[in-house]
């Protein structure tokens, strides 16, 4: 065999072996291949081992875990006109690969910004205090409307947190002074209450003493076993207001009979 043969043959299989490490494929569990026939899409493959034609096909990959994404800090002004910044977090992932491809340049860009545009809109239309009570309302709303944005991309939107909101110094001073006016108005409030309670009560013990005068007498009785119990040195002895209108009485009589005679 001659030299020219050997190296015709040699030739040939490495052409071969380049042609088959050109046509394997091997896509992961969480990946997915796009392929491509002359500018045509004829379908997602994967996961595992395939092969595609070298130079006429061309494969995409595609990766289907879910995507954690910070929106970045946003200028927001609230429904009220208080402006702040907001940043949130964004969970998607692809479930259809092929869309994700096909109907959009680069979804992981465009769906960054479809979260910092979404995010801009909403809350421009909540009030400061919804906002600050709200937060899982609104995250639903948030996680609603991206999903809904860019479902025709194949992204599927599942979670939409906003994580955190700066207030303006003096925004902050303000709420202070309003959360302490807030909490001493409900002291008060208490107060008067307790007072009303206890107004109520004591008339109803008034009520009760006067049907049953004996009581009277027992609770001077065991208010005097409950002074003399703490060791005092004076001992209070309640004296009843009709025994000193009558006393009162007694005297002016005798005051106008003295006089008289």
């Amino acid at each position: 065999m001659s030299t020219e043969l050997l190296y015709g043959i040699g030739g040939a299989l490495a052409l071969l072996v380049v042609i088959g490490m050109a046509a394997v494929r091997i896509v992961a569990e969480y990946e997915r291949g796009v392929i491509f026939r002359l500018g045509r899409v004829i379908g997602a493959k994967g996961p595992g081992l395939f092969f595609i034609i070298p130079v006429i096909d061309r494969m995409v990959k595609v990766n289907l875990q879910t995507v954690t994404h910070d929106i970045p800090p946003q200028d927001v002004i609230t429904k009220d006109n208080v402006t702040l910044r907001v940043n949130a977090v964004t969970y998607f992932n692809v479930v259809e690969p092929i869309r994700a491809v096909v109907a959009v340049q680069n979804y992981m860009f465009a769906t960054s910004q479809v979260a910092q545009t979404t995010l801009r809109s909403v809350l421009g239309q909540v009030e400061l205090d919804d906002l600050l009570v709200k937060r899982d309302e609104i995250n639903q709303q948030l996680q609603k409307i991206i999903d809904e944005l860019t479902n025709p991309w194949g992204i599927k939107v599942t979670l939409v947190e906003v994580k955190d909101v700066e207030l303006p110094e003096s925004m902050r001073r303000a709420m202070g002074r309003q959360a302490e006016a807030e909490r001493e108005r409900r002291s008060k409030v208490i107060h008067a209450i307790g007072e009303l309670e206890a107004a109520q009560s004591l008339g109803d013990a008034a009520a009760v003493l006067e049907v049953h005068p004996t009581a009277m007498q027992l609770r001077v009785l065991s208010t005097m076993v409950e002074v003399s119990a703490e060791k005092n040195s004076t001992l209070i002895f309640p004296i009843p207001v009709e025994l000193m209108r009558l006393i009162e009485s007694v005297t002016e009589r005798n005051n106008r009979a003295v006089e008289e005679a």
